[in-house]
């Protein structure tokens, strides 16, 4: 098995994950997955459903065992939740008897930061996601985007080096999502956070990805990677641009030709 990329943030080496079932079958959900993700990336990826995207996410974050291979998070092989990574789920889990501010600030009490210095943090990053007047707010007086910002918020509170992201905007309307991705952008250019970011959506994933990691129907298999050369920052814009469609059409045509699109 070859060595991870010294330079890398995330490696994975020949990762696979099966599936145990009750009938002593199984379900192979991932097949021989290589990657590097490099400092300071946004890699998105892409794929149909049961292909293994949210999988291969949480095996990254420690949430999942390992099946075979090799996974290395900043030149280490990772056993288990590193401190360095930080996660946004596809619902944001709030805690409703918690205010705004409280909901950012559990990892860090979890973490046992002194109370002072990470409340500091707390309203800055709530004042990065435009939420600075809503601090003493409550989860239910909150629209569905504004408590995803709040779950952002929360995952980057301990100022992780690595941000996972499944599904955050899948739930929310055509415009609030566009909004969030801008802010997203603007969010990983400020922070300067290696961003992996897993989607159903191929313009999201081209609109937010400096690189497009395609991944095939179960057993999800890296089918190809985008190096997406858009110019930076990106603005809602680039959508209409025909370089931004021909990425679309390829990747689509990728995903048609491994099943993926039937």
């Amino acid at each position: 098995m070859t060595h991870p990329t010294a330079a890398a943030v995330v490696s994975f080496r020949g990762v696979h994950k099966r599936y145990a079932s009750h009938d002593g079958g199984g379900t192979v959900a991932l097949q021989d997955i290589h990657l590097d993700v490099a400092p300071g990336e946004f890699v998105t990826v892409v794929g149909p459903s049961g292909c293994g995207k949210s999988t291969l996410l949480r095996i990254l974050a420690g949430i999942e065992r390992l099946g075979e291979g090799e996974v290395w998070v900043e030149g280490a092989r990772s056993a288990g939740p590193h401190p360095s990574i930080g996660v946004v789920f596809q619902a944001p889990v709030l805690l409703p008897w918690r205010n705004v501010l409280d909901n950012v600030l559990v990892p860090a009490d979890i973490r046992r930061t002194p109370r002072a210095r990470a409340r500091q943090r707390a309203l800055e990053l709530l004042d990065m996601v435009g939420l600075a007047d809503f601090a003493t707010r409550y989860p239910a007086e909150l629209s569905g985007g504004m408590q995803q910002r709040v779950g952002i918020a929360r995952a980057l509170i301990n100022s992780p080096s690595l941000l996972l992201m499944d599904e955050p905007f899948g739930a929310l309307d055509a415009m609030t999502r566009e909004h969030m991705n801008l802010q997203l952008l603007a969010l990983q250019a400020r922070l300067g956070t290696t961003v992996m970011l897993v989607t159903h959506s191929i313009p999201e994933a081209v609109f937010l990805g400096r690189r497009v990691v395609v991944m095939t129907p179960r057993p999800g298999r890296i089918t190809r990677v985008y190096d997406v050369a858009l110019d930076a920052p990106r603005d809602l814009s680039v959508i209409n641009t025909p370089r931004f469609g021909d990425y679309v059409a390829a990747i689509r045509a990728d995903l048609q030709a491994s099943g993926g699109l039937d």
